[in-house]
């Protein structure tokens, strides 16, 4: 049993490089879904017909980037990595002394979220895996077999019925397709433009307009958007309890990965092209690109499974790049949020909220990128972890922390 005073949070030295990497890329590949949802009202953000910019030339080529390479498949990854934090925080069960901690870390997580989605933004995961974990801390002394068969089975069989749904909304029968159709989030003509407004018009607007949407995600998705999360923390557990994002597993293991990841990558590019250059709304490919989106974490093995063995096996320079990036996820990942929404609708920015199109939010995306890479290694050179990590750790083990390097 582990005693309460002796519980730190992990020295710099005993880090896993490979999943400061991974959580580094995953931050970075998150926002260039996000900055739609910071430069669009949530419906047009959501439903790229309702957006004030066509999506047709640049743009269509911009949309297409994000839904081929990031959407869902950073977003996917985080998940996983949360659920290897759930273990390295809380240990097994029996662990009473870091149970509490870690019950004490999804509290403030939760709390974080409220204020981060209420108050400043409606697409914050925060909360989301705060309450997940409440889940998933539960199985943390589950066998890593046992954690991979039911997360990727879980996943596999979500993806499945999700699949199927998208499929049927295109080719169902009239009346099934009416049924299945998701209106919730659709606006009268005209009001897409009167919520661009309204964040442009200050903080109370912009506020009002922002907790309208934080309420609708909050009350009609939350609990679908857990009951699918929670799998994937599962399997990013077993998966470290494997030895898989160590690097330990054979290199034809992660080749393994990488196969199927590459030809649902490639075969998605081939179908989302033909659904870009058709345009919104025309079904180019009787709802097949959508079927195939609905398997990201292929993708998102492949991709872990890539820089694992470029970080292990033959990049080093990876770590250099990326470490940084991840070992301040959490702080980067509010950053993102203050640049963002000061760029967009807060009083004290330029409130560019529905006047930059897709290929301007690519340049804002690429130009956070550069910052985040410069800043963390920077910050990191002269403390200890970043300033909100430090925050969260200080809450979470109830007592100060040192921040400063020593000399």
């Amino acid at each position: 049993m582990t005693d309460q005073t002796t519980l730190q949070p992990v020295a710099t030295s005993a880090r896993i490089q490979t999943l400061d990497v991974l959580r580094g890329v995953a931050v970075l590949g998150i926002l260039a879904v996000n900055a739609a949802a910071f430069a669009l009202p949530m419906s047009a953000a959501m439903s790229p017909e309702q957006s004030p910019f066509p999506l047709i030339g640049s743009s269509a080529v911009a949309q297409w980037v994000v839904e081929v390479f990031f959407h869902q498949k950073f977003v996917t990854l985080f998940s996983m990595l949360f659920g290897v934090s759930i273990f390295l925080v809380g240990g097994e069960r029996e662990d009473e002394a870091r149970g509490r901690v870690l019950r004490r870390r999804l509290m403030w997580l939760a709390l974080f979220g409220v204020i981060h989605g209420a108050a400043f933004w409606f697409g914050d995961i925060l909360l989301l895996y705060a309450w997940s974990g409440l889940f998933v801390m539960l199985m943390r002394s589950m066998q890593a077999r046992s954690l991979i068969l039911f997360g990727a089975a879980a996943t596999l069989g979500l993806a499945t019925l999700q699949a199927a749904t998208l499929w049927l909304t295109v080719n169902g029968p009239a009346v099934l397709v009416d049924a299945l159709s998701d209106d919730s989030m659709a606006l009268t003509e005209g009001s897409v433009s009167a919520s661009i407004a309204a964040y442009r018009s200050g903080w109370p607007g912009a506020l009002i307009e922002n907790l309208k949407a934080w309420g609708v995600l909050q009350s009609a998705s939350l609990f679908g958007y857990v009951f699918a999360t929670v799998p994937l923390m599962m399997l990013g557990m077993g998966l470290f309890k494997a030895g898989f994002f160590h690097g330990r597993l054979p290199t034809r293991v992660y080749a393994a990965l990488i196969a199927p990841g590459g030809a649902v990558l490639a075969l998605l590019g081939v179908l989302e092209w033909r659904e870009a250059m058709a345009g919104p709304g025309v079904h180019a490919t009787g709802g097949w690109a959508d079927v195939v989106a609905s398997y990201p974490i292929f993708i998102t093995l492949a991709y872990a499974s890539t820089l694992i063995l470029a970080t292990t096996r033959s990049l080093g320079g990876l770590t250099r790049i990326f470490a940084p990036v991840g070992r301040m996820a959490f702080t980067n990942y509010l950053t993102q949020t203050l640049i963002m929404t000061t760029l967009f609708y807060m009083p004290w920015g330029p409130r560019l909220m529905g006047q930059v199109d897709y290929p301007g939010q690519w340049a804002i995306v690429v130009a956070v990128w550069a910052l985040q890479l410069i800043w963390s290694p920077l910050w990191l050179s002269r403390y200890r972890m970043g300033p909100l990590e430090w925050l969260w750790r200080c809450l979470t083990y109830g007592r100060r922390l040192p921040l400063r390097r020593e000399a």
